[in-house]
């Protein structure tokens, strides 16, 4: 008698929550025989995206594909399972002196899921997507084969693949490129902008540095609307560095890292306390602007520093909601965009803005292009879907797009650039509402 794998599974937001089956192997026979007996089969890294896309009737869980196959130190090209988390590359590139391209904002997504997400990070306008530094992957099919893909070899599958949201089969292993690094910190300044103008000229003022991001007050209106600050950085060169960081400058000392016990309760999260917490963030920096060397996991992961962080929505759990619009109408659309989670009091403390470059042309499925994109986190509630439309008719009207590795409640029009790939083999939840929507 086979076993029962049937389990509740969601992923990093909570919601929503499903009972299907999901399973794990590590033998590439395993997973064949996996996808031959299933008729709808979906991967699935470390479930550290926000919305439904690696949830479907059947999940392969791709955790047991953990290990490393080379790593070239002299030419930075490291090839590796897809199940290797970007956290497990870094522990063994940043002490030879290596760092990822492109990272997202946390370290714990799996090298599978940054393809099929072509994720992106806060140098999108210098360094571009994740893709970019891809050099090959070997891909399972609908029927077992395995396939190599490259800019030279099946290259119609590998730009399907990338962005592609594991549409087009599994993943196996990969190999990529990183960048050469002096030390593990970075140089960054923090600048505070008194609203939406300002932060737009900012952005404009720092196009030449490597890495931008801001966060931002999405409950401010009126002359106030837009308040953030942006924080700019470059990895740091040795000497550059205060002398007692220069001894050991690719090594971090370690961390107290906390854990949310438990899931805090419903109320706690409002929009009072969102608007506390905004004022308290953007008075704690007493100065306009501060220059500051701080390493690169403060840098690029703040919240990975503390454990089971999205317990803080309660057991209902949140999604992330990240849109992007086209540069020359960005301020506009983001004004509208602000004022109406404003007048909704659906608060994140959690909202972040940043710039966008150009897009590759070639990797039709990924999310960016050049403008600007924000993304916010918004605890489930009642009124969370009225403003989920909401937001999508404004990004629809200024002509942007959605997030698909964050989405879990945006309608097909703003989705349908997965329309390219059919396959009745592989597919997710998300797949499913976006085709259903399509024919509602």
């Amino acid at each position: 008698m086979k076993p029962n794998f049937i389990q509740k599974v969601t992923n990093w937001g909570n919601f929503p929550v499903v009972e299907k089956e999901m399973k794990s192997e590590d033998s590439f026979k395993r997973i064949k025989d996996f996808i031959l007996s299933h008729n709808e089969v979906i991967a699935r890294g470390n479930g550290r995206c926000y919305g439904d896309a690696s949830l479907g009737e059947s999940i392969f869980s791709t955790k047991k594909l953990n290990k490393f196959i080379s790593f070239d130190r002299l030419n930075g090209i490291i090839e590796c399972e897809s199940g290797v988390l970007l956290s497990d590359v870094l522990e063994i590139a940043v002490p030879q002196g290596l760092f990822l391209y492109v990272t997202p904002g946390t370290k714990f997504v799996s090298v599978g899921g940054a393809i099929a997400s072509d994720v992106h990070g806060k140098n999108h306008h210098a360094e571009g997507c994740f893709s970019e530094y891809v050099i090959e992957f070997r891909l399972m099919t609908e029927n077992g084969d395995i396939i190599t893909c490259s800019r030279e070899e099946n290259t119609d599958k590998f730009w399907a693949t990338i962005g592609g949201m594991g549409l087009t089969g599994i993943i196996l292993t990969a190999k990529f490129k990183l960048k050469n690094i002096e030390s593990a910190y970075i140089r960054q300044e923090s600048i505070k902008a008194e609203n939406l103008d300002e932060i737009f000229r900012l952005f404009d003022e720092s196009e030449s540095w490597t890495y931008t991001v801001a966060w931002i007050d999405c409950l401010q209106k009126g002359k106030n609307i837009g308040r953030s600050i942006l924080m700019r950085g470059e990895h740091a060169f040795q000497h550059e560095l205060p002398q007692k960081l220069k001894r050991t400058p690719l090594r971090l000392k370690k961390k107290i890292e906390p854990t949310i016990p438990f899931y805090f309760p419903g109320f706690v999260l409002n929009a009072l306390t969102v608007r506390i917490f905004n004022w308290l963030y953007y008075k704690k920096q007493s100065q306009k602007e501060v220059k500051n060397f701080i390493d690169y996991e403060t840098f690029f992961y703040p919240l990975d520093a503390i454990h089971e962080w999205n317990r803080i929505y309660g057991k209902n759990g949140f999604i992330q909601y990240q849109m992007v619009i086209p540069k020359e109408r960005g301020k506009e659309g983001m004004k509208k965009i602000l004022e109406t989670i404003a007048n909704s009091g659906n608060g994140s403390f959690l909202a972040v803005l940043k710039l966008f470059g150009k897009n590759n042309p070639e990797a039709y499925n990924s999310f960016p292009f050049e403008g600007y994109t924000l993304a916010l986190d918004f605890k489930v509630n009642s009124s969370l879907k009225k403003l989920v439309e909401q937001l999508d008719h404004i990004v629809q009207e200024f002509g942007g797009r959605i997030y698909l590795t964050k989405d879990s409640m945006s309608k097909s029009s703003l989705t349908n650039y997965l329309k390219n790939i059919q396959n009745p083999k592989f597919v997710s939840l998300q797949h499913k509402r976006i085709i259903n929507n399509n024919h509602s």
